[in-house]
C-alpha cells in the first residue's frame, strides 16, 4: 500500500509548546493526509506506543519524530526502548532536535535512529524542513506495515 492511500499517523515527542505549534502548522500545510499525535515527555511517548492507560485506543504511529531533550525520560532512552521492542522496532524514528553535537548524532544513529534533523530556529526554515521531511518520509518512503 502506497503512503498516499491511507492516513499517516505521526507521533511527535516534544515538550516545547512552541515547537509543537510550529509542527502543527507545518503538518497543516502539508499535502499528505496525516494525523499528528503529541507526547510531551519520554514516559508519555512509551505509554502511547504501548497503548497504556489513557492511550489504550492510540493508533500505532507510522513514524515517530523524537526530540532528544525531554523531561522524565531522555529521547535516547526512549529510542533504545523502541528499538529493543519487537512490536515497535520497525517504526521509523526521526530525531528532531536543536542539538548539533556530533556525540548526539552518533549516539542516535548507533541506537537505531532512521535520520537526524537539527531543528531550525527560523520559522520559515522550520516550515521548509518539515516540507522536506513530509516529502521524503510521508510520500517517497514505503513505510512498514503494522
Amino acid at each position: 500500500m502506497n503512503n498516499t492511500q491511507k492516513m499517516i499517523d505521526v507521533l511527535l515527542v516534544e515538550d516545547n509548546i512552541g515547537d509543537v505549534r510550529l509542527t502543527e502548522i507545518a503538518f497543516g500545510r502539508g499535502r499528505v493526509d496525516s494525523k499528528l499525535h503529541v507526547a510531551r515527555d519520554g514516559d508519555e511517548a512509551l505509554q502511547f506506543l504501548r497503548k497504556e492507560g489513557r492511550f489504550s485506543q492510540a493508533p500505532r504511529p507510522d513514524i515517530i519524530l523524537l526530540d532528544l531533550n525531554l523531561p522524565r525520560k531522555l529521547g535516547l532512552d526512549v529510542l533504545k526502548e523502541i528499538k529493543s521492542d519487537e512490536q515497535l522496532k520497525r517504526i521509523p524514528v526521526v530525531i528532531l532536535t536543536t542539538s548539533d553535537a556530533d556525540s548526539d548524532v552518533l549516539q542516535s544513529y548507533n541506537t537505531g535512529a532512521n535520520s537526524y534533523i537539527q531543528k531550525p530556529v527560523d520559522m520559515e526554515k522550520f516550515l521548509s524542513t518539515f516540507a522536506s521531511l513530509e516529502e521524503f518520509w510521508l510520500k517517497a518512503v514505503k513505510l512498514p506495515p503494522d
